[in-house]
């Protein structure tokens, strides 16, 4: 019946273990914490036995505080050791009492024994509490314990040694004598393994052969990747693009960032709106999250928060790391929601494919390899007033810069710094910014 429960199957986020452990300091039962997580009570149960903490915490009698027995209240054996023949001294109060005492019994807690199998929600934890090995559930350590499980388990090669040398014999000779792995997978299936999983096991040097007997793999380079993903999936809820498409929008402002050489960290951040094709770039000192905030609350700070609505009311953007926290984007420095952000598809910047072209020619002037860590935001504007003023034939051989002056009129482009440059002086080579500099 579990696999009925909504919201069943699913991993326990942090979120839940801490509302598990508040629930186990109230004394709730487990029926209750997995009616509220939407969750079965033999997977909270499991949840506490497995990740609960141990710790001990030493109290016992007023004399002794390492006496564990359970008789030790009304024992009045004196000279259990028989070390000191005229011991007067009660043994209950002796520190090696438990040791050398053949009637003594431990003293156990049978909350520990069954639910809720923690010390968490007793009164006497720790006050009145006389055993030493006590278990607390605590949610930032289960779940740290619970992530390394997670990760551990994927680790390491699925095969024995045994089957490692067996398969070696066969891979590691086919590929000294030129053959791919494709090659050796496709006509020996007895290896029982992907091509990309024998490209794995080689990486890893699990046989004789390596990577520098193939043939064509060591010349290739390693992959320069600039950005990280959004690790949060619950941001994609509600702005998908399948979500952004719902909408039948026929205008909209495109957003990304370009990359300074590995010298720098500073980075632009671009817009493209749709309609005008109108190019906007901004210089950050860092490539974060709160950078990106700083430049949306900057730029309403100076048009005005109904302006920027104009402008940027719907944003399309790809899944970097730096744009992960939408709410915080949507939300205008007076509290008024001030725009909407949508994702695109992992792996399809053709979806936003109006920054991304455009970036081919914020490239003319800034190559790759180029470092911002000089670049201000005036030389930014400089460039950006260049592409404005570049005539479209999707435009009807119109600039940007004309088409966003009828729809926007002079005084918002003022605001954004924009200006037209003249059909001559239009310069779209590095030397637009080495001259200026």
């Amino acid at each position: 019946m579990s696999r009925y429960i909504p919201g069943n199957q699913k991993h326990l986020t942090l979120e839940d273990r801490k509302y598990i452990e508040k629930s186990l300091n109230e004394g709730l039962a487990f029926k209750e914490i997995a009616r509220y997580l939407c969750k079965d009570p033999t997977t909270i149960s499991k949840e506490i036995r497995l990740h609960r903490a141990s710790y001990l915490y030493r109290k016992g009698t007023f004399y002794n505080a390492h006496n564990f027995c359970t008789k030790r209240y009304r024992c009045t054996r004196t000279n259990v050791c028989d070390k000191i023949i005229l011991c007067g001294i009660k043994c209950t109060s002796c520190t090696i009492c438990n040791q050398h005492c053949p009637d003594f019994v431990k003293e156990q807690c049978n909350r520990l024994d069954k639910a809720p199998y923690v010390c968490n929600g007793c009164p006497k934890a720790v006050s009145r509490c006389t055993i030493p090995c006590k278990y607390r559930y605590d949610a930032i350590y289960a779940d740290r314990i619970y992530r390394e499980t997670l990760v551990n388990s994927r680790s390491g090669i699925n095969m024995t040694k045994h089957e490692r040398f067996k398969k070696d014999d066969i891979i590691s000779p086919l590929i000294w004598q030129g053959q791919s792995p494709y090659q050796i997978v496709a006509n020996h299936p007895e290896l029982d393994m992907s091509v990309r999983t024998l490209y794995t096991y080689l990486n890893q040097g699990l046989f004789r052969a390596k990577d520098i007997d193939l043939k064509r793999k060591v010349k290739f380079k390693p992959r320069r990747v600039h950005k990280t993903q959004i690790t949060d999936r619950k941001v994609f809820v509600g702005r998908m693009h399948s979500d952004f498409l719902a909408l039948g929008l026929d205008s909209w402002a495109e957003m990304d960032t370009v990359h300074s050489s590995r010298e720098s960290k500073r980075v632009l951040l671009t817009f493209f709106i749709k309609r005008e094709k109108l190019f906007l770039a901004f210089i950050m000192n860092r490539c974060t999250k709160g950078a990106v905030r700083l430049v949306f609350d900057r730029l309403e700070a100076r048009i005005g928060t109904y302006d920027f609505l104009t402008l940027f009311s719907t944003i399309l953007t790809d899944r970097g790391s730096e744009f992960g926290d939408p709410d915080s984007l949507e939300t205008g420095i007076n509290g008024l929601e001030r725009s909407s952000i949508y994702y695109c598809d992992p792996m399809r910047s053709g979806q936003k494919g109006g920054v991304e072209n455009i970036h081919t020619m914020l490239r003319m002037v800034l190559p790759k390899g180029t470092s911002f860590e000089f670049l201000t935001q005036w030389d930014v504007n400089l460039i950006v007033n260049h592409i404005n003023s570049t005539p479209r034939e999707s435009l009807g051989g119109h600039t940007p810069y004309e088409l966003a002056l009828e729809t926007y009129g002079e005084a918002l482009l003022k605001e954004l710094q924009l200006r037209q440059i003249s059909p001559d002086e239009v310069n779209l080579t590095p030397k637009l910014i080495r001259y200026n500099r």
